[in-house]
């Protein structure tokens, strides 16, 4: 064989053995694909997803579906090839869902804030509709600061009622008193979490960067308002806020007679905020493709995502478009009956 031909073998299969090892190499790209779809009338694991104490509520029927979608994050080539031919999947760069610069345990806890809000959110929009007004305010950990004096004693989600035992019921009043302290001063700090009775933790003071004399406990809040009852959504397992649409909407259909469903089952998806304006999501297709798995016969459509949605319209399921709360609850209404002509779709 002549030396030219034989260069010509060696190369030909160190590249194809390259190639081979090269599938199995990590790609900067992450998997989309639908995830579990859950009915916010019913429960999880015995656990009743809306819990309303202090006001009638009224039985229902049919399922108001929230829809997410699950994620693969290390994929190699051979993996981000496959899906990327999957029907019931979507390839997108890793930075789109876990930008540069933030670690995996940053994302959660932003996720997991997400998620409160868009609790806080829904109830809000959802009794603002029905014409309930907040008797008050008070103030919800939005995030714990990584390696700050509270990490690993305060979580999201909790609400902080008092300071040193001072009831607290806004964020300049939460303030004002870890303010009375100094850097390096214990401060009790009583909270709620869900539903478990108030715990009170110590926590040591220090320093902010920008004021060595302003002393701070290491954590972000928000102000939640409150009610003459208590509305608690119990979900563990789903972060972000693309559920608050489908949150108010159970919150709605539990605190009124009859059923918003029709006994169907209705699946969704969208932000909401206090006002009930609904918002876009990511992952539309894969949610649809979601709900159409459980048997849901319509489904929730932020405006902004139709676009998207409508690629996946089918006969099986009707695509309402939906702007707000006061819309989609509207559309409800309608379906079935000879308003249903009328109704948007994507």
């Amino acid at each position: 064989m002549a030396r030219r031909t034989q260069t010509l073998v060696v190369a030909s299969v160190l590249a194809l053995a390259l190639g081979i090892w090269g599938l199995w190499l990590p790609v900067p790209f992450v998997t989309l694909a639908p995830g579990p779809v859950t009915n916010t009338l019913g429960s999880v694991k015995g656990v009743t997803l809306i819990e309303i104490e202090g006001r009638q509520t009224y039985p229902t029927s049919g399922q108001l579906q929230l829809t997410t979608v699950e994620e693969t994050p290390r994929l190699t080539l051979l993996d981000a090839l496959e899906d990327w031919f999957g029907d019931d999947s979507a390839v997108v760069p890793r930075e789109l869902i876990q930008p540069p610069g933030k670690t995996q345990e940053q994302i959660q806890q932003q996720n997991t804030a997400a998620m409160v809000e868009s609790q806080d959110s829904a109830t809000a929009a959802a009794l603002a509709e029905l014409g309930i007004e907040p008797i008050g305010t008070s103030v919800v950990v939005d995030e714990v600061l990584a390696a700050s004096p509270a990490t690993g004693k305060l979580s999201s989600g909790d609400v902080v009622t008092e300071i040193n035992g001072t009831a607290v019921h806004s964020e300049m009043a939460l303030r004002e008193e870890i303010g009375k302290a100094k850097p390096g001063d214990d401060v009790k700090v009583t909270y709620q979490r869900g539903s478990d009775p108030a715990t009170t933790v110590v926590i040591t003071t220090k320093a902010a960067e920008d004021n060595a004399q302003r002393p701070i406990i290491g954590i972000r809040t928000a102000e939640k308002q409150t009610y003459p009852f208590t509305v608690q959504i119990r979900i563990s397992d789903v972060g972000g806020p693309s559920a608050g649409l489908m949150f108010a909407l159970g919150i709605v259909d539990l605190l009124t007679p009859g059923q918003l469903t029709g006994g169907r089952t209705i699946a969704g998806t969208g932000t909401i905020d206090n006002a009930g304006k609904v918002g876009p999501i990511g992952g539309i297709q894969q949610k649809i493709l979601g709900a159409r798995g459980s048997g849901a016969t319509v489904f929730l459509v932020p405006a902004a995502n139709c676009a998207d949605a409508k690629r996946m319209a089918s006969d099986e399921l009707t695509l309402v478009k939906v702007d707000n709360l006061h819309g989609a609850l509207d559309a409800l209404d309608k379906l079935g009956g000879p308003g249903q002509s009328t109704i948007p779709t994507c």
